[in-house]
């Protein structure tokens, strides 16, 4: 998602471009967001959809076993997905094949 630079509206793709429908300001469409779709292995298996960009950069990484490929070495990031009295969701994606999976408390 992005945001106008003159009004801080949200950005919404018209012809090829982002277009803020609150000021009119345009321009070109960079490298969007992709979306992934995770395993997640489960009693009640489930898929889920996660919104990502294209650049992992910046992410703190871990010792973490991925179970895809065996490396130790992922990502990792925090997200609330339930109500808020309840603990955050720890996200880890491989650093060697991309593969993302998550965990509760």
């Amino acid at each position: 998602m992005e945001f106008c630079p003159k009004c801080k509206s949200i950005m919404v793709p018209k012809e090829g471009l982002l277009a803020c429908r609150s000021c009119g300001f345009e321009k070109e469409r960079g490298q969007l967001a992709r979306k992934k779709r995770v395993h997640e292995p489960s009693l009640n298996a489930r898929t889920m959809l996660v919104i990502e960009s294209e650049l992992d950069e910046g992410k703190p990484t871990i010792k973490a076993h991925c179970a895809e490929c065996s490396h130790d070495k992922a990502y990792w990031w925090l997200r609330q997905l339930r109500s808020a009295d309840e603990s955050e969701v720890r996200f880890f994606r491989c650093v060697k094949c991309g593969y993302t999976w998550r965990e509760y408390d």
